[in-house]
């Protein structure tokens, strides 16, 4: 079952960062993969604990599980994006 992609209104503004073949990669990610696989990133630690990670080459997906769905939070380089 495909769950429902909801966007922070933040994250068009760190896509805009990313090459297009990137970006183009990263939504297709998005919407192929974590829409149906919701638990597959990695949970995040400490007060970050209720957060998950997809990883996608050297970017990484933040986001949360809401009732309605996925509540993507932040897209960055996995240098970048924890900060």
């Amino acid at each position: 079952m495909q769950s429902k992609i909801f966007y922070k209104s933040s994250v068009e503004k760190d896509l805009r960062g990313i090459s297009p073949q990137g970006r183009t990669r990263i939504l297709e990610e998005i919407e192929d993969y974590l829409s149906k696989n919701l638990k597959e990133g990695k949970t995040l630690k400490g007060k970050f604990k209720e957060l998950r990670s997809l990883r996608v080459g050297d970017y990484r997906i933040i986001y949360t599980l809401i009732k309605e769905g996925v509540l993507i939070l932040k897209v960055g380089h996995r240098r970048e994006v924890y900060k």
